[in-house]
């Protein structure tokens, strides 16, 4: 007879002021990303990003914007001769702090993902030259060496989930 797996206790709570969630809705499209690689990388200027990604430049319009609006880059503007006043999107503070993100996703995608040559990009520290290595440690300054090391807790914000709510979500 199967052993039955004991309840989640994240099933005790709602998901609906999830800062994952929050963060994905900004984040959770292909050319959002894209762009935000573009511009760690050096590049600014819209006709740039666009020819070296290879974005259609309405979707680009719509990333810029919305990257703008959600105070991950501002717009500085620019003027070459003889050319009306364009913009460069450059990262707020507020967008940097993406990097640890982007980094992990690149890392992630350099083992699972490259090419037989390997990773068409490294990253590395400037005074050094050394690669960079991401890692994972408690506020204590354990090192975590395995996703199993991991665990949830409720946290301050955490509401208790209510089946109606998620009911009434579900039928949209």
């Amino acid at each position: 007879m199967p052993s039955q797996q004991p309840r989640p206790p994240a099933l005790d709570w709602s998901v609906d002021n999830c800062t994952l969630g929050r963060t994905m809705e900004i984040l959770g499209e292909r050319w959002t990303v894209v762009v935000l690689r573009e511009v760690f990388f050096g590049v600014r200027r819209f006709d740039d990003i666009r020819r070296h990604a290879g974005i259609p430049r309405q979707v680009l319009t719509n990333r810029l914007a919305t990257l703008v609006n959600q105070g991950l880059l501002h717009k500085v503007p620019y003027r070459e001769e003889g050319t009306r006043t364009r913009h460069e999107y450059r990262l707020t503070d507020r967008g940097l702090e993406l990097q640890p993100i982007l980094l992990a996703i690149t890392q992630w995608g350099d083992r699972h993902l490259a090419d037989p040559q390997g990773p068409s990009t490294v990253f590395v520290h400037r005074d050094c030259e050394e690669p960079l290595q991401l890692q994972v440690c408690c506020a204590g300054g354990h090192r975590v060496a395995s996703p199993r090391e991991v665990a949830t807790r409720p946290g301050p914000g955490a509401r208790p989930f209510v089946e109606s709510q998620a009911r009434e979500r579900a039928s949209r």
